[in-house]
């Protein structure tokens, strides 16, 4: 008897031998992939003959009753903001989190947040009455989105949301619905879709609001049926409140809580790496991790979050489990790392 051996066929053995080349070149060429702002020139004019214009600029006239009048004398003239398209690529959310809350959580930024909720106790107490909503929570996002209304931005949002639409392609489709719900902003509320004001993203106001979150989620909280995110704080800190109330926020109730500096589980391990959608049972967590956690509203399902440490600090991550609590703050803004920043503002504010 004899053992057969497994010997390769020549021309295997050639492809075995380039898989490597084969995957260092494709990572060289992902490396070396040019991003959005290397393709254009800072305001190099925007070419509404694209098929994607012409389509878009039919649904404006066909669905929502634009006329080509309209649309020329507010596109004429575009051109790209080469900047925007730069920034979208070095967001915040991407710094591990040891960078990313020294950015929002500064004696100064509690101090004046501090006085905000002295400042407005009896518009906030109204509002945590009628939304449902910590106030602590709300003037916490006021302040992470625009220091407490004091900078809203200087980006061209007309200009920006086209931009973006024509020459940023990972998320045209996104702005392109941006774009539409801003032109139906500005018609219902009578404002010139030239002289709006905002982040390198198209949000603006004190909420920075995108126009399809202002359009749904803001509110009138000043007695005059105008939704002013610009220069109402009533309606500011409203419509935060709505916001939040619209996302499952439950007065009082836990945002996270801690779970140590190892998970001692793979389940949670692997809902860790779900990211914001990731979800365990609350039981599976105290057993894994050997401790009680505050009960979850609705016995809902948990997310567990790490957050990046400093080097040099005694372990790499510290773990939270987010709550439903936390869960709306990431329907604002969907990094969990924004979330937790806006929870231990809000906790230092409380204090």
């Amino acid at each position: 008897m004899f053992t057969m051996q497994w010997r390769p066929l020549p021309w295997l053995l050639l492809i075995l031998c380039a898989l490597p080349c084969l995957c260092l070149l494709q990572q060289r060429a992902y490396a070396a992939a040019p991003l959005a702002a290397d393709l254009v020139q800072d305001n190099q004019a925007i070419n509404f003959r694209q098929q994607k214009f012409t389509e878009f600029f039919v649904e404006l006239q066909d669905k929502h009753h634009f006329s080509g009048a309209e649309l020329r004398a507010i596109f004429t003239g575009l051109t790209i903001d080469r900047r925007v398209l730069i920034l979208m690529d070095r967001q915040g959310e991407a710094k591990p989190y040891y960078e990313y809350f020294p950015m929002f959580i500064t004696n100064a930024i509690i101090q004046t947040g501090r006085a905000k909720l002295a400042e407005q106790r009896f518009l906030l107490d109204r509002i945590e009455r009628r939304f449902g909503v910590d106030r602590e929570v709300v003037v916490a996002i006021w302040g992470i989105e625009t220091r407490y209304g004091a900078n809203q931005g200087s980006y061209d949002v007309l200009r920006t949301l086209t931009t973006l639409f024509d020459a940023y392609p990972r998320r045209a489709q996104f702005f392109r619905r941006e774009l539409i719900h801003f032109l139906l902003l500005c018609r219902e509320t009578g404002i010139d879709p030239r002289q709006v004001k905002g982040s390198y993203a198209g949000a603006f106001g004190q909420t920075q609001f995108m126009p399809s979150s202002f359009r749904k989620y803001a509110v009138s909280f000043d007695g005059d049926r105008k939704r002013d995110v610009w220069n109402s704080t009533a309606d500011v800190l409203a419509s935060i409140a709505n916001y939040l109330k619209h996302f499952g926020w439950v007065l009082d109730a836990p945002v996270y809580a801690e779970l140590g500096s190892v998970l001692n589980s793979s389940q949670l391990l692997a809902t860790e790496q779900q990211g914001r959608r990731g979800r365990v049972a609350a039981s599976v967590v105290e057993q894994a991790q050997q401790r009680r956690l505050p009960p979850v509203p609705g016995n809902k399902g948990l997310s567990i979050v790490g957050l990046e440490l400093a080097p040099g600090a005694a372990a790499e991550k510290r773990y939270v489990a987010g709550y439903p609590n936390f869960h709306a703050i990431t329907e604002w803004n969907h990094s969990n790392r924004y979330a937790m920043a806006v929870s231990e503002l809000a906790e230092a504010l409380a204090r």
